[in-house]
């Protein structure tokens, strides 16, 4: 691997991942990323940052951070940390940023701001789902599916077995064919998400402390069902996020971003 990757971790409403600051080829993150999982136990995904792009040279007025995860997908919730890195990298304590996101076709609008008590807040605006439907897995499971570029969610307002779950989780991203797979536990009348993620090119499996593209999921969801506007808050083992859904379809996800510490490899 070499010497002097630099990264730090961040925590995103419980979420821990690791931004790397130190530019990576794509076909060694997913190396780079195991390392620095083994390295950090905490830390539940990786995503490498770059400011300057081979293919239009500095970054412009329109794109601040380039961010990609180390398995490909989109990340609301490293979304946030990176705006959150690069505006302490510039000495600000609040910014609106535009980032090109793994993931996602579109530049990701960011906005976040830093707390007195040195916290960061941060909204995000998220890429719409392509489609949404009910997929019968089996006979015993049908359930809604929400799915993004990069990653689809399986709403789930039932009980499943842990371990019965890390199976199923693994065995539908194949079925879907997806790069990424989560499974969103949803009790509504608690208003609490408990989110299982797979994404098999980093062969990693979590339960998830929070889950930024499996809240907004859930607020596509609900509001496709309903036809009307969506503001919610998700209670998640890490923290709660927010997310808005709005009739015209703009989803925005918002949590709460604070820097643990700084270490290289």
């Amino acid at each position: 691997m070499g010497e002097g990757i630099r990264y730090v971790l961040m925590d995103p409403s419980g979420n821990r991942t690791i931004l790397v600051e130190t530019e990576v080829p794509v076909q060694l993150q997913p190396a780079v990323a195991s390392k620095l999982m083994e390295m950090e136990p905490t830390a539940e995904q990786t995503g490498f940052l770059r400011t300057s792009s081979a293919e239009t040279g500095p970054v412009s007025a329109d794109i601040q951070v380039f961010l990609r995860m180390a398995g490909g997908e989109f990340c609301g919730n490293a979304s946030m940390s990176a705006a959150v890195w690069y505006c302490m990298q510039q000495g600000v304590r609040e910014g609106q940023l535009k980032l090109s996101v793994s993931g996602a076709s579109e530049p990701v609008e960011v906005s976040v701001k830093s707390l007195p008590d040195g916290t960061w807040k941060g909204s995000v605006s998220m890429p719409g789902p392509s489609r949404i439907e009910t997929v019968s897995f089996s006979e015993e499971y049908c359930f809604p599916v929400v799915t993004f570029p990069g990653i689809s969610h399986v709403i789930v307002e039932k009980e499943i077995p842990k371990e019965r779950a890390e199976d199923l989780v693994r065995q539908w991203c194949s079925f879907l064919g997806t790069d990424a797979l989560g499974i969103m536990f949803l009790d509504r009348i608690r208003s609490v998400l408990t989110p299982l993620v797979y994404v098999p090119a980093v062969n990693t499996l979590f339960w998830e402390s929070a889950c930024g593209s499996g809240t907004t999921a859930i607020g596509a969801w609900l509001a496709a069902k309903s036809g009307s506007e969506i503001n919610l808050s998700l209670r998640q083992p890490g923290g709660v996020m927010e997310i808005s859904a709005e009739k015209n379809g703009t989803l925005r996800l918002g949590g709460t971003v604070r820097v643990v510490g700084e270490g290289s490899c």
